[in-house]
């Protein structure tokens, strides 16, 4: 049975354009817009009709980066599927994409399946996979081969956590050349993670065991040699790289450089490292411990270079690598060691009302903040035009944004399956207030209408900057 929904009177805003217009959604896509108030407008019937007058029109945001069920450190990322992509709905997210873990001595589709049973009917949105390369072989890399051609089209690598996820140089250029043949995109983390376990110990040696440590010896320069050693891998395979979680100034610069150079180079930020600062980290009575995640916390001078660089493009895409562990019970793992306490923040619900308030603050423009919160990561991932815009026949995920009203972030109020907001009390301005997934309300007036199994697997197609 065909279901037509109008939506009236708001300002709808893409990376490419604003626009007062009126937006039908049928059968789960876009079918057509019309500026408002005019005869075209008129002509869009639909048995309902919501009224978008004085809100923003947006469309649901694409968090590239997330992690539900992670297991991590000897525990789990506390958020499901399924309570996670809850909140990332409640947030204004209407797709992710996680990341399917290979494990060492095992093969890349037994990762994906794994991750495949723990999402599939859990989701409230829609989900793809990027796939995490542990153990770089010979069979690995022809399965490399099989996955993009199922639309699992990126693949991460480490150059951190040595005896869990790391890969070392050679393994790198073996899956990055691969890549540049079979049109794969490669992630990377890009910390210098041999020398930072030498920091580790030795700070660990010296009684430094406070969480505040953990971000003095993931040193700003370890990531900017390792991003660099990245690019030059990239460039002898001539492969494209994206860059993930990117946090300090001399990282970006060395992004800005290759980019400089016609490198076919990418980055990414996340809004902890625009929002946060070590002064979260040095929170007494070990409150630091809820800020750990890696790349670090940089001291707050380093913001002003993110920002920069995602408004001259060095960085593309704002994404939250999305990794809670409780407060209690998992982060407190590490009292009396910092190496131990759980890598990861919560944010999935949060990006995108954050991000409007950098546009509110000044740092980007409201276009840009659809650019790098929706069009561009759907476009990095091979999702465009279906998700990441408003346009005829695209996915009907479409967020009616209230970009006036007032609201303090806290867990008493939050959704995510954690017990501490890495944003507590802080005041921003905008909030989601309906949500629509394909056409189906999963927020309708700021009350959660969806539920699992609503959101569906989305192979996707590859990266579309480089086509």
């Amino acid at each position: 049975m065909s279901t037509r929904t109008v939506i009236r009177g708001g300002l709808v805003i893409t990376a490419s354009d604003e626009t007062h217009a009126d937006v039908l959604m049928e059968d789960g896509r876009i079918a057509a817009l019309a500026a408002s108030s005019t005869p075209a407008a008129e002509a869009l019937t639909a048995e309902r009709t919501v009224d978008a007058t004085g809100k923003y029109v947006i469309p649901g945001g694409v968090d590239a980066h997330t992690h539900m069920e992670l297991p991590f450190g000897g525990t789990f990322a506390s958020d499901t599927f399924e309570t996670g992509t809850r909140a990332a709905a409640w947030g204004g997210t209407t797709t992710i994409v996680d990341f399917a873990v290979q494990s060492v001595g095992h093969g890349l589709r037994e990762g994906l399946d794994a991750w495949h049973a723990k999402a599939e009917g859990n989701c409230a949105i829609d989900y793809a996979f990027h796939m995490i390369v542990s153990d770089v072989n010979d069979e690995t890399l022809k399965e490399m081969d099989l996955l993009v051609e199922e639309g699992v089209t990126s693949f991460k690598q480490f150059m951190a956590y040595p005896g869990v996820f790391y890969s070392d140089d050679g393994q790198i250029l073996r899956a990055m050349q691969r890549s540049a043949d079979n049109g794969g995109l490669i992630m990377m983390h890009a910390e210098n993670g041999i020398a930072i376990d030498v920091l580790v110990e030795q700070a660990l040696a010296r009684g430094e065991t406070d969480p505040r440590f953990h971000g003095e010896v993931r040193k700003a320069l370890l990531e900017a040699e390792a991003t660099h050693r990245a690019i030059r891998l990239a460039q002898v395979a001539g492969a494209p790289l994206y860059v993930v979680h990117v946090s300090a100034t001399e990282a970006v610069a060395e992004l800005a450089r290759a980019r400089d150079d016609g490198l076919p180079v990418f980055g990414e930020t996340c809004p902890q490292y625009l929002f946060l600062s070590t002064d979260n980290l040095a929170e007494p009575d070990f409150e630091g411990a809820k800020y750990v995640c890696s790349t670090p916390l940089r001291p707050r001078e380093h913001q002003a270079a993110l920002w920069r660089g995602l408004r001259t493009n060095d960085l593309q895409v704002v994404s939250t690598d999305h990794c809670p562990f409780c407060f209690s019970g998992q982060k407190e793992l590490g009292r009396g060691d910092f190496s131990k306490i759980p890598n990861g923040l919560p944010g999935v619900e949060n990006r995108m009302d954050l991000l409007h308030q950098a546009v509110l603050d000044g740092h980007i423009s409201r276009r840009r903040w659809i650019e790098i919160a929706c069009a561009t990561p759907a476009r990095m991932f091979g999702l465009y035009p279906k998700k990441g815009t408003i346009a005829p026949g695209a996915d009907a995920d479409v967020v009616i944004y209230d970009p006036h009203a007032e609201q303090v972030m806290s867990a008493d109020t939050h959704h995510m399956n954690v017990d501490y907001s890495a944003y507590e009390g802080k005041r921003v301005t905008g909030r989601v207030e309906t949500v629509f997934s394909r056409g189906v309300p999963v927020v309708t007036g700021r009350e959660y209408t969806g539920h699992a199994g609503h959101g569906v697997y989305t192979p996707r197609s590859t990266c579309q900057y480089l086509t």
